[in-house]
């Protein structure tokens, strides 16, 4: 997992998501903005409430992160991967270190 990578995990669990879930949330996301890559932040929190994930609210900054993430990584060589995709080593039991 990259630096860049871990500091995306932290913002999102700062943000509430529960660890376990994170990899579908970044896979839903990169979805999203398969579908519209100029999305807005609103907008991205709109698609991402109608695609189930309505009790999580992330902040702007999270939000650019996650972006800056998608963008790094390439959004067509994500296209619909299944939640895995995101962290191949990703493990929940993992206590994130804060940076």
């Amino acid at each position: 997992m990259t630096v860049i990578d871990q500091k995306l995990v932290n913002k999102l669990i700062e943000n509430g998501v529960e660890a376990a879930l994170i990899p579908g949330f970044i896979r839903s996301l990169a979805n999203a903005f398969l579908i519209n890559p100029n999305m807005s932040y609103c907008q991205a929190l709109k698609r991402l409430k109608y695609l189930g994930w309505e009790d999580i609210d992330i902040d702007y900054h999270t939000f650019s992160l996650a972006v800056n993430v998608l963008e790094t990584k390439g959004l067509s060589r994500l296209k619909y991967k299944s939640a895995p995709w995101y962290l191949s080593s990703f493990n929940a039991r993992q206590s994130p270190t804060i940076y």
